[in-house]
């Protein structure tokens, strides 16, 4: 699409993209920058057509471009912003009828020029969107990019360290050593489906899209949130696809667990944290509770729950049943479509028993990009 055919939202939203675009490692910078210019252009371009329109007009108010024979009148109609068209009733009403209908017309005419690709979502489905990786806490932790296609990330293998240098002394100091790996993030469509009655179909346009996406996002947000957990819990030494996550065991639950875990990360992990099953975390507080309530097993970091890790009790042998680290240092998830859920009504397959079938899918790649920004916690048999 030329720039000139782009909206002003369009033109801003692209410029976002050139930004998280330069930090890949296969980036052609000279062409992301020769599109930057371009974009900046042409918003130049059309600020200035703006800003002669206004002289325009001042000038001929105050008669300044030749004698004006009659006063026209001429009402000119408010445009709506995007941000405005999507907050609207009228916008929510025909976004919940194009889910139930699968005809975008009606939001189409609404959206009049501002939008001429895919049909955005409402404001407040895009709040619930947000408030469902709210929910689970442990997401929103997560750094996010939306970079289309297959996004690869470089990570530091080995590195030789700074050195000081005396002033005055001629001995050169030595070289470093730098290796690099590199992480693919290769997107996969999560879906989850519900079904719904006809009594359901039948509510308003916001309490429809309130009752369908709070379910779909969450259960989606959740697997997510899963996949994520179980990438970490099955990465060893670091290669060249692969950053390290190094483990500790534990035979027990101890007080001191958390402590050992957290010694096994680099500096980068500046901001920790735990994620383990709700059954291990009530084991932990028992063994706080036999140790007098003086000492916090959890070093004072915030713990998040997610059933994909095992209780400690039956976790089977060397099986990662706690993880300790920076999820916002250490993870990434990428939306290569954005961050919208799309959402595909069948009201056929089950007619029969007056039910209708609602399918949630979104575009997500997850990688774990920082070095030993995690640290997995096995269980290990008890020394007898």
């Amino acid at each position: 699409m030329e720039y000139k055919e782009m909206s002003v939202e369009e033109l801003t939203e692209r410029k976002s993209g050139i930004a998280a675009e330069i930090d890949a490692p296969e980036a052609d910078l000279d062409a992301l920058e020769a599109e930057a210019r371009a974009i900046n252009e042409e918003l130049e371009a059309r600020k200035q057509a703006e800003e002669q329109k206004v002289e325009i007009r001042a000038a001929v108010a105050e008669g300044d471009v030749g004698e004006v024979i009659e006063e026209v009148i001429v009402e000119e109609r408010k445009e709506m912003t995007l941000e405005e068209v999507r907050s609207s009733k009228e916008y929510i009403d025909a976004f919940a009828n194009y889910i139930k209908t699968g005809d975008d017309a009606e939001c189409r005419s609404l959206l009049t020029t501002l939008v001429s690709g895919q049909v955005p979502v409402p404001q407040i489905v895009e709040e619930r969107i947000r408030t469902a990786w709210s929910r689970l806490g442990l997401l929103d932790r997560v750094r996010k990019t939306y970079v289309r296609g297959i996004l690869k990330v470089g990570f530091e293998l080995s590195a030789g360290p700074a050195y000081a240098h005396t002033e005055g002394v001629t001995t050169a100091i030595t070289e470093e050593t730098l290796t690099f790996g590199v992480i693919t993030l290769t997107p996969q469509s999560i879906k989850k489906w519900i079904t719904i009655s006809d009594e359901a179909l039948d509510l308003g346009g916001e309490e429809f899209l309130d009752y369908i996406y709070d379910e779909i996002t969450y259960q989606i947000a959740k697997k997510v949130q899963g996949d994520l957990v179980s990438a970490i819990a099955a990465l060893g030494s670091a290669d060249s696809t692969h950053v390290g996550v190094p483990a500790i065991t534990a035979s027990e639950i101890s007080v001191g667990t958390v402590a050992a875990a957290l010694g096994q990360l680099s500096d980068e992990a500046s901001d920790p944290c735990i994620v383990m099953n709700k059954g291990t975390w009530a084991a932990f507080k028992a063994a706080q509770y036999a140790n007098g309530y003086n000492v916090d097993p959890f070093e004072g970091l915030p713990v998040y729950f997610d059933n994909t890790l095992p209780v400690f009790s039956s976790a089977s042998n060397n099986a990662v049943f706690m993880i300790v680290g920076d999820f916002g240092r250490g993870a990434q998830a990428n939306f290569p479509n954005g961050a919208e859920i799309n959402i595909k009504f069948d009201d056929l397959s089950l007619a029969e028993k007056d039910l209708v079938k609602l399918v949630g899918r979104e575009y997500v790649a997850l990688g774990i990009v920082g070095d030993k920004c995690f640290c997995n916690v096995k269980k290990t048999a008890a020394v007898s």
